[in-house]
């Protein structure tokens, strides 16, 4: 049975592997932007996002299987509609979980977050690479908002 629940302080090195296995598939997809490095959240980060009470666990029958870190954003200025909007920073699942409903179970959970609070929307960015994470977030009704380009060989 899958639950959610905020994290913990003793939950910090279970993240940390979680976290390590999605920088391994980007440096994978991207070695010329991401780079392997240890830790990818520090443990100082890491209580700074607790006491912002925004790292969450997913739980596989009492075992780590997954975490999400989420953000709120105020947009308010002359050129947009003033939103909240609930961020979704981080969502990333251990590799022996993917396509257990785990990613189904964080999304429920964040619309639960996002009516109870009165955000306005749910927003999220993902690799270009990432094909199962845009087929699963296109399947909960997202749609892109717009796309970032780069160029990196020029003369």
């Amino acid at each position: 049975m899958i639950t959610i629940r905020e994290a913990v302080s003793e939950d910090y090195e279970q993240i940390e592997i979680i976290m390590q296995q999605v920088q391994q598939m980007h440096v994978a997809w991207r070695p010329d932007v991401y780079c392997a490095c240890s830790p990818v959240l520090s443990e100082e980060f890491f209580h700074h996002l607790l006491q912002e009470q925004s790292v969450f666990i997913a739980e596989d029958n009492g075992t780590t299987a997954g975490v999400m870190i989420l953000e709120h954003r105020h947009i308010e200025n002359q050129t947009h509609i003033t939103k909240d909007i609930l961020f979704v920073d981080t969502m990333a699942v251990d590799e022996k979980y993917r396509h257990k409903g785990i990613g189904h179970a964080f999304f429920n959970y964040v619309k639960d977050i996002k009516h109870q609070k009165g955000y306005d929307s749910i927003e999220l960015q993902v690799n270009a690479r990432n094909v199962d994470a845009m087929k699963m977030y296109a399947g909960y009704g997202f749609t892109p908002k717009s796309i970032n380009m780069e160029l990196t060989d020029y003369d």
